[in-house]
This record gives structure tokens, sequence and C-alpha cells, in this order.
């Protein structure tokens, strides 16, 4: 990876005797040496590759936002930058239960032609290590791959495009942490793009095309299949979906008229790009949906001919259950005889 580190530092978030939250701060930057570009390669690598992110902007009254400004035109030192953004992330961090120790790594980097301000607490792992004497002894490092707070701005999209609404990535997190919350109140951001919606919005403007063209039921199902290769396709590459570039994919109406033209017109706005999501994609090929003990998942081709669903009766009749489920299902009936 190509990757070009300005500054990198560390600070740490360290519970007390009371069990209260404490900043120790680092009273220097680390040194630009191939650790620690290596380090921050595979920050940046690993948040790349992360699913779940979110995206947002900072807020007119930004503290966060004031500061990287401040940093950007060097009238701010990077260490007095990283300073105040652990303390406030430690003022913040405290409001929550779930508050907890860990390293706070912030980094100014340029990876290609893009100018990025990672931040994110990680957590110190512990592990064993032989010395050259053939002796074990305990070691700490950083958990990279597992990191789930973290958030990186897109610096040249910042400051190049004062109307974007997803120059801030970060990490949701998991479930029930609201890990989101906080970090954004961090650097005092809000929601931008949200990326889910547009996927569902995307899936929504394909079946409405597919009606619009009159499209028969054979075609249709080519229609989904020619999406759900091209977003699975830039899914798998790490690209986003560019709506022109699929619509380039696909074939035009009778009208000549293409899938962008379509999705314009009819006002569904979506975005030039964004991240596709795995969970909407399927929605293009397969049946989905779980509930009271039970969980269905088929092929969306199957519908009609092996699966049949009668709305007045809400049943749902298979035709040639699976091997496996069938031979469950005999040996559960024999049993009970």
């Amino acid at each position: 990876m190509s990757l070009t580190l300005s500054n990198v530092i560390l600070h740490q978030l360290v519970k007390n005797d009371q069990d209260e939250l404490e900043v120790h701060l680092r009273k220097q930057t680390l040194e630009n040496d191939t650790s620690t570009e290596h380090l921050v390669s595979e920050l940046h690598r690993v948040f790349s590759a992360k699913g779940g992110k979110g995206f947002g902007t900072f807020k007119d009254d930004s503290e966060f936002g004031s500061w990287l400004k401040s940093l950007r035109k060097s009238e701010l030192p990077f260490i007095d930058f990283s300073n105040q953004s652990a303390e406030r992330l430690k003022q913040e961090l405290v409001k929550y239960p779930f508050a907890e120790a860990g390293i706070l790594i912030i980094a100014e980097y340029q990876s290609l032609a893009t100018e990025y301000l990672f931040v994110g607490l990680l957590s110190s792992s512990q592990s064993m290590k032989v010395t050259e004497q053939l002796d074990i002894s305990a070691t700490d490092y950083l958990d990279i791959s597992k990191m789930d707070i973290a958030a990186r701005v897109d610096l040249s999209t910042w400051e190049t495009d004062s109307e974007s609404n997803r120059y801030l990535t970060y990490i949701k997190g998991r479930v029930g942490r609201k890990v989101a919350d906080f970090f954004l109140d961090f650097m005092q951001a809000e929601v931008g793009m949200d990326s889910k919606q547009q996927n569902l919005v995307l899936m929504q403007a394909v079946e409405d095309y597919c009606a619009d063209s009159r499209l028969d039921k054979e075609e249709k199902q080519t229609y989904r299949k020619q999406v759900y290769d091209y977003c699975n396709g830039q899914l798998q590459s790490g690209e986003e979906v560019t709506v022109k570039e699929l619509s380039g994919e696909l074939p035009s109406s009778d009208d000549g008229s293409d899938f962008h033209q379509f999705a314009t017109q009819q006002g569904y706005e979506l975005e030039e790009s964004f991240p596709a999501d795995r969970t909407s994609l399927r929605k293009l090929t397969k049946f989905v949906g779980a509930g009271g003990g039970l969980s269905v998942n088929f092929d969306s081709l199957l519908l009609g001919e092996r699966v049949f669903y009668d709305a007045e009766t809400d049943t749902l009749t298979i035709k040639g259950t699976p091997p496996n489920l069938r031979e469950q299902l005999t040996r559960r009936l024999s049993s009970d005889d």
C-alpha cells in the first residue's frame, strides 16, 4: 500500500483504583519509521474492510472539527490536537456505563491521493512470547483485527467539498453498546449518508423499473440477477456501487431510456455512489424471513415453481423438500408413532 505518514501518536485511557477513567498522555508523537507506517497501514486496511460502517459530517459548532481545521492550517500542533482530543474523548466516555480502558490512536496520513485522519480506541490484549533464551514471557499487543471503536475523516473531501455528507466514516459497533453514539458525540458529528437506506432505495427502484418496463417474469429475474452480480462484484472488490456504471451494465427499455434516467426522473434521490449492503442485496435473488421459531430462505426463482404463497390464508407450500430436511422430518415422524 502506498502510504505517507505525517503524524501518529498513542494515548492511554486507564481505570484507576476508584474505577475512574484517566488519560495518560504521550508527550511526543511517535517516530515516522517502518514500524509506525506498518501500524497505520494495517489500521487503514482493517478499517476499510470492516462492514457495518456509517457516514457523517461535523456539526457547525463542532469543537473537534474546529481543532482539526486549525491543525490543517498549521495553527495547532498535532501534539496539542491529540491531547485535546484525548481529554474530550474521556469526558464523553465517562457518561456511558461501558466506558473502558484502551489505547487511543490518532494518525494523520495520505493513502494514494487521499489524505486522512484516523481516530480509534483499541483494546490491548496479552499473549505469550519466546525470548532468545527460550524463556516464556507475557507481552501486550494491539488487537487491530477486533477494533470496533474507530472513525476516519477523508480530509481531502472535507476540505474540497463542503456539501459532502460522507467525509466522516465510523464503525457502528456492536449491537446494544451505542458505540457510534458516543464517538459521534465525541467529534460533535451527525449522521450523514445512510448507505443501508441507499441500498433499499436502489432495490425498490429496480423493482419499479422492471414493472414500468413491462418485463415478463423471466426478464425480471434476469434483470435482478444482473443488478445483483454487479453490486456483489463491487462489494467483493471493495468498490462502491455507482448508479451510472450499474445502468451501463443493464439493458435499456423499449423507449431507449436507461435505469439511471428512470431513477433520476422518478426522484429516488440516489447518491452517485455508495457502498453495497450485503443484506439488502440478498433481496434481489432470495426470499428470507424469520420469526415465531420459523426461518425461511429460498431462491426467488423457486417462487411459483416449487414454492407457492397464498396471501389469503398466509400459507407457504413447498414442493420437494431438501434431502437432509426430509430425512429429519421422516425420522421424527417415525419416532413419534
